[in-house]
């Protein structure tokens, strides 16, 4: 199977927009420019926050107008980032990323009405994929039953999906991207999830709309931040039936021997900035691994006596995609690429989207502009994609 073959897509969750004016704003100041400047066709993977979506649905004609502008602008747009449900560029985002969970009604209306948008944006038999939180946020209270609550939601928006799908001939899936520290994390705790949901959609004879709309968004950042064999996580998601809708294209830092090497410390610890989450695992010399919710300073610099023994640390924190290292520092541009080999050998084609939201927040003066950035990064995407 080859990979993909729609525009490569990039995530708009990089610039900030609250409304509808601001997207198209940051879509004239950034994304035309970018698709110039690459030369070839590009699809905006839209982030539109509740408010956007809100004031879409608002008027009648509100989700044709937006198509409008959209189709004005000669972009393609076949998948949505719905996990950001507020201001994504707050001065403190961290873990209030995850909120509203999805035991909660507004996680659900929420992503019914970026279904509404995105079926009105999608070309001709393309099909559609938006991406969401993976449940929720570890380090909260849940509920005793949250997890029964959340598959409740969830098969309800399958069933709308499906819905959706009659009324207007458009095919959109779910894509639950797992991430560390989150409810859903790991390969295994994935395939655990939809395997209690799926016996649950069959007794409420749903089995087959749930199996079509519902799947994952593996971000290969945050399975190589977890040290997860890449290749072999992507298989057993494929052998448990669950489909991958969408790959989020993603780099992480990583610091091997961060014990001797005081410069790589020093740089890493200027990544540890006040608005996202930044979850850190370290790999000790005897194979354990111990797991930091979230990047400091205090850490890297007093420094923690468990880095003397750490192997290799891994951060995630979004780098440029053509980064392959950065200074005395890595990142998991090799993961990145066993993640896209393993891709092709799926008997569909996930959309593909770059993913890389840090550029406001990357350390150093001397960074590029954020067209020139996003666009050499996009090549260096195009560039790898073709060489697998």
């Amino acid at each position: 199977m080859t990979l993909n073959t729609l525009p490569l897509s990039y995530c708009t969750n990089v610039h900030p927009g609250l409304t509808v004016a601001e997207i198209l704003q940051k879509l004239d100041e950034f994304t035309l420019p970018i698709q110039q400047q690459l030369g070839t066709p590009l699809a905006a993977g839209l982030w539109l926050a509740e408010p956007v979506i809100e004031e879409i649905l608002s008027t009648a004609d509100g989700i044709a107008c937006f198509a409008q502008e959209i189709q004005n602008r000669d972009l393609t747009c076949y998948t949505l980032n719905a996990f950001p449900y507020g201001n994504f560029h707050s001065e403190r985002v961290k873990e209030n990323v995850y909120l509203p969970d999805w035991s909660q009604p507004e996680r659900l209306e929420y992503t019914k009405g970026c279904a509404r948008v995105l079926a009105a944006l999608l070309p001709e038999d393309v099909e559609g994929s938006i991406s969401t939180v993976p449940l929720g946020f570890k380090k909260f209270e849940h509920a005793p039953d949250f997890s029964k609550v959340c598959i409740e939601q969830l098969i309800e928006l399958a069933t709308f999906l499906k819905q959706l799908k009659e009324e207007t001939g458009r095919t959109i899936r779910l894509a639950i991207e797992p991430e560390p520290f989150c409810v859903i994390e790991f390969t295994h705790e994935l395939i655990v999830f939809f395997e209690r949901l799926y016996e649950r959609a069959a007794e409420k004879q749903l089995l087959g709309t749930v199996r079509e709309y519902l799947g994952a968004c593996y971000d290969v950042c945050h399975q190589a931040v977890e040290f997860e064999d890449i290749p072999g996580s992507i298989r057993q998601i494929t052998h448990a039936e669950i489909r991958i809708n969408k790959i989020h294209i993603s780099n992480a830092i990583e610091l091997d021997r961060p014990g001797e090497n005081e410069a790589g410390r020093e740089l890493l610890a200027q990544y540890a900035e006040p608005r996202y989450l930044h979850q850190t695992i370290g790999s000790l010399q005897n194979g354990d691994l111990y797991r930091i919710v979230d990047l400091t300073r205090d850490f890297l610099l007093d420094p923690d006596p468990r880095l003397k023994e750490t192997e290799k640390l891994r951060v995630h924190f979004h780098v440029p995609v053509d980064a392959q290292s950065l200074g005395p520092l890595g990142t998991t541009y090799r993961e990145l690429r066993q993640a896209l080999a393993t891709v092709k050998e799926l008997d569909y084609a996930p959309h593909l989207e770059v993913e890389t939201y840090t550029w406001e927040v990357l350390p150093g003066d001397q960074k590029p502009t954020l067209v020139e950035g996003l666009t050499r990064e996009l090549q260096a995407a195009h560039n790898l994609l073709n060489t697998l």
